[in-house]
């Protein structure tokens, strides 16, 4: 793929069998690309005599009959600029150019002349300086207007998602942080004009968000879903004149694989989606996830995080076989009759044997870390049935001569 001049020229003869022909390739290209104006599409072996066909069918013209060297010599682009000598020396079309001999030629109008229509009749390779994609994405795009709403942005930064859909696509990445900036323009600061004087009349500021995904993403509407969610909380000071967008962080792009065999159809979106867009939406403090701990202590075997969504899925937490399924926010203590815990005024019966946890010792008093913890834990039944997680506190060096407590943990569903 490489531009020249005002065309796009692509390699497409290798991958026809691929695509299915000329035809259905041509298709696809204007149905996947979708341009605000009409797209022209010439083909031919070589890329310079493609272009010249291109520029007939936008005059409205048809190809001539006499194949290259019936071609108009303004279709040449190395002709351009020496239209107006080659019409006095009567040359009208490519083999008329062609004709002329070579050392004058060269001299009079240079190399490239020449070169171009040894190109056209297959005297020398067709060479161009092919298209390549930078290492980061890093794009700029100038406002047409003033814009004094943060989530008005979302209609220009569109296309700029667009261009990093396609980057992404190109090097095979998907991306898991990028940042939109804008660049504030200062004469008029929070609706109020300011003052002409300073060093400068007008001075421009600048301020943007940072969009983080919890696994590679090329979908531009759901880069863009998320952006809208931030964007609706941002306010700028002053009018923005220009957005800008860089990818930070991407990663290799590992597509689903199809299968022929009918599967398992998915409905809905992917956790990891919702949780970036209710994170966009109510802030990361009010979507948290759980980050285990190395503690034995079940209420210091994990902790509340706020959900972000680069982290969200790598911690995972193993479920204990024992562990119930409703642990209480404090224990609670329980009353003790002829050594027996009771609940509610019944002495609950032990269903297993102790299970004994010793933690919290290396914590000292430290009060974030909890007290040091010596129990054994059983389930019991009480007098309804119901299934409940309690301890018993063993005496401990701080406590050697205390009498066992009881206290109830946790509930089973």
């Amino acid at each position: 793929m490489a531009w020249v001049d005002e065309a796009l020229l692509l390699e497409v003869s290798p991958t026809l069998r691929l695509w299915g022909g000329v035809s259905t390739l041509r298709a696809r290209i204007i149905e996947e690309n979708p341009a605000p104006a009409r797209m022209d599409i010439a083909q031919s072996a070589i890329g310079i005599i493609a272009i010249a066909r291109l520029r007939l069918r936008r005059e409205g013209l048809a190809v001539p009959a006499g194949g290259v060297a019936a071609l108009p010599l303004r279709t040449l682009g190395a002709a351009r600029a020496h239209l107006p000598l080659l019409a006095r020396l009567g040359c009208r079309t490519w083999g008329d150019a062609h004709a002329l001999p070579r050392g004058p030629m060269a001299r009079r109008f240079g190399p490239g002349l020449r070169a171009a229509l040894d190109v056209a009749w297959g005297l020398a390779p067709e060479c161009y300086p092919w298209l390549t994609l930078p290492e980061r994405f890093d794009q700029a795009l100038e406002l047409p207007a003033h814009v004094d709403d943060a989530p008005a942005l979302l209609w220009a930064a569109s296309r700029l998602l667009t261009a990093l859909q396609h980057w992404l696509a190109a090097r095979q990445q998907g991306v898991l942080a990028f940042e939109l900036a804008w660049t504030l323009d200062a004469r008029r600061l929070d609706g109020r004009p300011q003052a002409a004087g300073g060093p400068r009349e007008a001075t421009e500021r600048g301020g943007g968000i940072i969009i983080r995904t919890a696994q590679p993403a090329q979908a531009p509407a759901h880069l863009r879903r998320l952006l809208a969610e931030r964007l609706a909380h941002t306010r700028l000071p002053a009018p923005a004149v220009g957005l800008r967008l860089r990818a930070l962080q991407t990663a290799p792009w590992r597509p689903g694989s199809a299968s022929l065999l009918p599967g398992e159809q998915r409905r809905g979106e992917p956790l990891h989606v919702f949780i970036e867009r209710a994170s966009a939406r109510l802030g990361p403090a009010s979507v948290r996830r759980a980050v285990p701990r190395a503690d034995h202590r079940p209420e210091c075997m994990q902790t509340w995080r706020p959900a972000e969504p680069a982290q969200a899925g790598r911690d995972s937490i193993l479920p204990d076989a024992m562990a119930p399924t409703w642990l209480l926010r404090e224990p609670l203590p329980l009353a003790v009759q002829d050594g027996q815990p009771c609940h509610r005024g019944t002495a609950l019966r032990l269903l297993t044997s102790p299970r004994r946890v010793e933690a919290g010792w290396w914590s000292g008093a430290v009060p974030e870390e909890g007290a040091c913890a010596a129990r054994d834990y059983f389930v019991a039944q009480g007098g309804a049935a119901e299934l409940l997680w309690v301890y018993r506190e063993r005496p401990t060096s701080r406590r050697p001569d205390a009498a066992p407590r009881w206290f109830l943990q946790g509930l089973y569903a």
